[in-house]
């Protein structure tokens, strides 16, 4: 908690480490609430923690020495990290904007910020697929399957079951509650994706129903098969997620790259564009679709329902999984 009664103490009153005090700023400034903004937020300003001890940082420790030439030097160190190809640009535009809100929260205004993360960088990410996603053939991803479960990958290939037919980030395939969702694909022919929603987006006030297929009954009954003995999900009950992802997750990898999968979220963009075709009768523009030229109303109700299927609620970001308006 604050030291609210030095509000202008070593990094404003939350204690000697610049690491501790972002943390506790941002679970002030949440009330408590919305975890995974705030570890999402904190795991970005642990990484801004970690360049400022370092050789190219100020060496700081205090959050009242940060001005804004510092933020100015660390964007120029992201930039430097992006060139070298360490670094993605959406992921350094999302390191800035979290610096920005816990030093809001930390300062109590907002005097000290990079107003535009993107200029700053002096680069704009790229928001329009333009390559067809890996995965869209069904097959492809039953032999990935197969050839996880052949290495003793069950939970693995559940993840990839999950995500192909589903839609549902790497997270919300290994947190789903399986056995809720295998009463609702039962008794209501739907799913509702909520756990391990990103952003805190979960609950009656943001559904993500998802139309039950032949394809997701197989998915969902593969992963309760795939379910460690009395857990609800793929985590077994003494098991953590982060280990999970290390000690499991990141090894089986590899299979997915010889079989020519870049990553579990390929799949996703494949569900994507699966939907898209479903819901227009055009092929998604990645895959050479025209409906935006053909019917452009048709293609906006698609991309916001996929929108909402994907857990994003922002129409604009569905062309980072089918493509642009063509």
């Amino acid at each position: 908690m604050a030291l609210v009664s030095r509000p202008d103490g070593r990094n404003f009153g939350y204690g000697r480490q610049l690491s501790y005090a972002g943390r506790q700023a941002l679970e002030d400034l949440f009330a408590g609430g919305h975890f995974a903004t705030v570890k999402a937020h904190s795991d970005r300003w642990q990484a801004f923690v970690r360049w400022c001890r370092s050789e190219d940082g100020p060496g700081y420790n205090d959050a009242r020495q940060i001005d804004r030439q510092t933020l100015q030097d660390y964007a120029t160190y992201l930039r430097q990290q992006i060139q070298q190809g360490n670094l993605r640009i959406a992921t350094a535009q999302n390191r800035l904007s979290s610096v920005n809100r816990t030093l809001a929260a930390l300062r109590g205004d907002q005097e000290v910020r990079i107003i535009s993360p993107s200029l700053a960088l002096g680069l704009q990410r790229s928001t329009v697929r333009t390559r067809a996603p890996d995965g869209r053939d069904i097959q492809d991803v039953l032999r990935v399957v197969k050839a996880l479960g052949e290495q003793q990958h069950d939970r693995v290939a559940a993840i990839a079951m999950l995500a192909r037919t589903t839609g549902m980030r790497l997270r919300e395939t290994i947190l789903a509650d399986l056995p809720r969702l295998h009463r609702e694909a039962k008794h209501l022919g739907r799913i509702n994706i909520q756990d391990g929603t990103k952003g805190g987006r979960s609950g009656a006030s943001a559904p993500r129903w998802i139309i039950v297929t032949e394809q997701v009954k197989a998915a969902l009954q593969f992963a309760r098969d795939a379910s460690p003995p009395r857990s609800r999900n793929l985590l077994a009950s003494d098991e953590s997620y982060s280990a999970f992802l290390q000690q499991t997750v990141l090894p089986a990898r590899d299979t997915l790259h010889e079989h020519g999968l870049k990553g579990f979220h390929e799949l996703r963009a494949a569900y994507a564009c699966d939907r898209y075709e479903q819901l227009t009768g055009h092929a998604a523009p990645v895959n050479g679709g025209h409906c935006y030229r053909i019917d452009s109303g048709l293609d906006q109700q698609a991309r916001q329902q996929i929108s909402l299927e994907l857990g994003h609620n922002r129409i604009d970001v569905v062309s980072t999984y089918i493509g642009g308006r063509t």
